[in-house]
């Protein structure tokens, strides 16, 4: 499967240290250098928004997809390649999901835990067979992979969950990951694709 776009799920706060901000910029310019295009939460503020500008000044596409009820609060961008506003959450990440050829999973709040969890059912139940890179940047995902495994400990999850994800820790990991030889897609895949 070539890879040509890439959705990155991250956090809309800006009350973060400048260390993942910092972090967001390098990841999305390295895979705009790439020529893949960004697909992300269309917000202009948080990490969210460092995503979008970085990529943008990179020469980079960029595809935005914002609720209606959440434009307001997230701030949406509005110098993007495509802003596309939707009716709800739920169509939102279903839109993000088939607009994206892989994801990236950096350092985020509520919002970015949830999308993550969904995103990795979605691929357990075969709904889709793409790439997930979980940036673990300074341990940030260290808990939510302690209780991943706790619950193959526990016998709630079996331990081949595990390698529905890749952990990484460097924004030219996330690259050399993403190229098509690293990472062979195979497999029968349905709906989501």
């Amino acid at each position: 499967m070539l890879i040509n776009s890439v959705c990155i799920y991250c956090g809309a706060s800006d009350a973060v240290a400048a260390k993942y901000k910092m972090t967001a910029g390098q990841v999305s310019t390295a895979l705009a250098r790439q020529g893949l295009t960004i697909v992300y939460g269309g917000g202009h503020v948080g990490l969210m928004g460092i995503v979008a500008d970085a990529a943008l000044a990179a020469g980079a596409k960029v595809i935005g997809i914002i609720p209606e009820h959440i434009r307001a609060d997230e701030v949406q961008h509005t110098g993007l390649t495509e802003l596309h506003i939707v009716p709800d959450m739920h169509t939102r990440k279903r839109m993000m999901v088939t607009r994206a050829d892989a994801f990236v999973i950096l350092p985020g709040g509520l919002g970015t835990l949830d999308e993550t969890l969904e995103i990795l059912s979605w691929k357990k139940l075969k709904l889709h067979n793409k790439p997930i890179l979980l940036f673990n940047q300074d341990g940030y995902w260290d808990s939510l992979l302690a209780l991943i495994d706790r619950t193959i400990a526990e016998g709630f999850a079996v331990p081949s969950d595990r390698a529905l994800f890749q952990v990484v820790t460097d924004a030219e990991k996330v690259v050399t990951l993403l190229d098509e030889s690293s990472i062979a897609q195979t497999g029968a895949v349905t709906g989501l694709m």
